[in-house]
């Protein structure tokens, strides 16, 4: 007697290997926006510490790099969060 309340598929071969080819191509796309988060952080992050080092007056420099430093990460984390469900439908 089977106890559980799982329903059993109800999804072709050719259904699942697209599934299956989404996920993968999701997973690339998820590595490739974090690679570029990272990058633009260290970079924002490296030129702020020359801009410093130097003591020089290019504050216009250092805020177009800041503000596009936090549209990129906003926009990653804002995208990224999984802290809500999916929502389903009955």
């Amino acid at each position: 007697m089977d106890t559980s309340n799982n329903l059993p598929a109800a999804t072709t071969s050719e259904e699942d290997r697209y599934t299956a080819s989404q996920r993968t191509i999701n997973h690339i796309w998820e590595v490739t926006q974090a690679a570029i988060a990272v990058s633009v952080t260290l970079a924002t992050l490296g030129v702020a510490a020359v801009l410093l080092l130097r003591n020089s007056g290019e504050s216009g420099v250092f805020t177009l790099l800041s503000n596009a430093f936090f549209l990129i990460i906003g926009f990653y984390f804002g995208r990224t969060n999984h802290s809500r469900p999916p929502r389903r439908d009955p």
